[in-house]
């Protein structure tokens, strides 16, 4: 049974944005995107489902279809709200700095502008460290291998990613193959054996985030540090204060906008960034669009 809903959208809404990020993967295992509609393969409270995201001007229709079960509306509503970025306050941030000297020519470039986030904590984390130093297409491919390699699919015929509870049945060995190197295997593994445990609540915390305690528990994980965790936070629960001052295209693109011929340093970075607080992340996400508009 499919659990559905329309929400409003705001009149310059990006629904451009939101379809380039589902597009990451083109052999559309987990994630396809029909024109303006979004399919989704994800797991919902243990189940398989799948999650449709209808894009037009002015509405997003959106349905769940649970396999064995359903869903209640508002839970779904709120992961909704939450991957197409409608709980960041853009508005206010855009009024702020619109006539900043160095980054108001690029926020008026494109007003409006919104992060997209995953549908769940889990897979905003996983992804992140998934992507540790390396390019976006070495990424997507080992993360396309692990939802394989978890293989859980939805009726309707979508690959799911998986949860923590899938990702400690492949055990931490079992990562290896799939492309991950052995320190992010492990740090993979542990954050899964975490969240399964309770230790890490990522469902309650996704409810009611509060980004220092996340801050300071994931940070206890080995192998997860401050770009991993800033940029978990901005995809995984929509806080966009996270400085991301260690990103490569951060600092390329900041080092353009400031007409400078030499690299930035991240201390460099995280000092511009900061008087930007508590909108460090959004900032940084303007900085990656300077030059892509691909599902940055």
């Amino acid at each position: 049974m499919e659990t559905s809903f329309t929400i409003p959208l705001p009149s310059d809404y990006r629904s451009g944005d939101v379809l380039a990020f589902h597009r990451r993967d083109v052999q559309t295992i987990a994630e396809r995107v029909d024109d303006d509609e979004i399919h989704k393969g994800l797991i919902w409270e243990g189940r398989p489902a799948c999650l449709r995201i209808a894009l037009q001007p002015g509405t997003a229709e959106v349905g769940l279809a649970v396999d064995g079960g359903e869903a209640e509306a508002a839970s779904v509503e709120a992961m909704a709200r939450r991957m197409l970025g409608l709980t960041q306050d853009v508005d206010r941030f855009e009024r702020e700095f619109a006539e900043h000297p160095e980054i108001g020519a690029v926020i008026a470039r494109r007003t409006g502008l919104r992060v997209p986030a995953t549908a769940t904590p889990f897979e905003a984390i996983t992804w992140a460290i998934t992507g540790q130093q390396i390019s976006v297409g070495a990424a997507t491919s080992i993360r396309r291998r692990l939802i394989q390699a978890a293989d859980v699919r939805h009726s309707e015929g979508l690959w799911c990613y998986p949860d923590a509870e899938q990702v400690l049945r492949l055990t931490e060995e079992g990562l290896h193959p799939l492309g991950f190197s052995a320190t992010k295997a492990r740090t993979i593994h542990a954050l899964s054996t975490a969240v399964a445990s309770g230790s890490l609540p990522l469902d309650a915390w996704v409810r009611a985030p509060d980004a220092e305690e996340i801050r300071a528990r994931l940070g206890e994980v080995r192998g997860i540090g401050p770009w991993t965790i800033s940029y978990a936070l901005l995809r995984g629960f929509g806080w966009l204060d996270g400085s991301l001052h260690g990103d490569v295209a951060v600092r390329r693109n900041l080092q353009v906008l400031l007409g400078r011929a030499e690299k930035l340093t991240e201390a460099e970075t995280e000092a511009w960034l900061a008087p930007f607080s508590p909108w460090r992340a959004m900032v940084a996400a303007h900085l990656w669009m300077m030059q892509t508009d691909d599902g940055y």
